[in-house]
């Protein structure tokens, strides 16, 4: 456990300056924009209300109010979060391939630690699911802060109720979001079953070279076959499944690929990847 941990610590320093870098780039953008998007809607309506003469009930009936969706919508708001997505998605390739290249090949001096090979596997894994966390840790205060700078610009009575989950662009809010602690730990088990396939595919081209390309891709689709094979079935079988026989098979295609992805990343590690 103690290796594992100093392994996890070792994992997230590395990235550590960039994630910096992309918190702080989503803080300023995400509370600049809700501060202009904010102030430029109070600057129209006062302006369209001064030039029509209009009531504040008059605006509200002839141009509406305003719902945070306004700023939810905004590339204020969306550009850091898939800025942050992306890096996120490259980092993955890159904690996993980084160590086998350059002059000093850093992955042998990983395999030659006095620990279990699959620690390191296992640290890289968690680490990528502690920056994912972070982030969205991260967006929930930031949606706080931000109602606030729009309350302290916008008077309530123009403002309509808001809701992130009845966004109507942002459907991606209960991947993100779940509502309930069964969807949260099925929606992060995919995500961490995606990152051990990749990690494992990467073994597997590692372990076999040409050859382990093919492998890699032959095993990602198959895994990918697996994990949907459950979803296939209820949308052929329309309503012959209850919702309990349902989530039973995703949890045990779940437990299959993600199984299949810790033993094949073993077995590789322990009699393929020779130091």
């Amino acid at each position: 456990m103690k290796n594992y941990l100093k392994l996890v610590n070792f994992e997230v320093n590395r990235f550590f300056k960039l994630y910096l870098i992309l918190i702080g780039l989503t803080i300023l953008s995400q509370l600049i924009g809700a501060w202009i998007i904010s102030q430029t809607y109070m600057k129209n309506a006062k302006q369209m209300m001064a030039e029509k003469q209009l009531s504040m009930n008059q605006y509200k009936e002839q141009y509406g109010t305003f719902s945070f969706d306004q700023f939810t919508d905004s590339e204020w708001f969306l550009l850091p979060i898939f800025l942050c997505i992306a890096m996120l998605m490259i980092y993955v390739f890159f904690i996993g391939y980084r160590d086998w290249f350059g002059k000093n090949t850093f992955i042998y001096r990983l395999l030659m630690l006095p620990t279990e090979r699959m620690v390191i596997y296992f640290a890289k894994l968690t680490t990528i699911m502690l920056l994912v966390l972070g982030l969205i840790a991260l967006q929930i205060l930031l949606i706080l802060m931000e109602k606030q700078i729009v309350n302290s610009i916008i008077p309530i009575d123009f403002q309509s109720n808001f809701s992130i989950y009845s966004s109507s662009t942002l459907n991606m809010w209960r991947w993100l979001y779940p509502t309930t602690f069964t969807e949260f730990i099925l929606v992060y088990t995919v995500g961490l079953l995606f990152v051990a396939v990749i990690f494992t595919a990467i073994l597997i081209e590692r372990s076999y070279g040409l050859k382990g390309i093919f492998g890699a891709i032959f095993y990602g689709l198959l895994s990918l076959v697996v994990f949907y094979a459950p979803i296939f079935f209820v949308n052929f079988y329309t309503n012959y499944f209850y919702p309990l026989e349902i989530f039973l098979m995703v949890v045990v295609a779940s437990i299959i690929v993600l199984g299949s992805a810790i033993w094949i990343a073993n077995h590789l590690l322990k009699y393929k990847i020779r130091v």
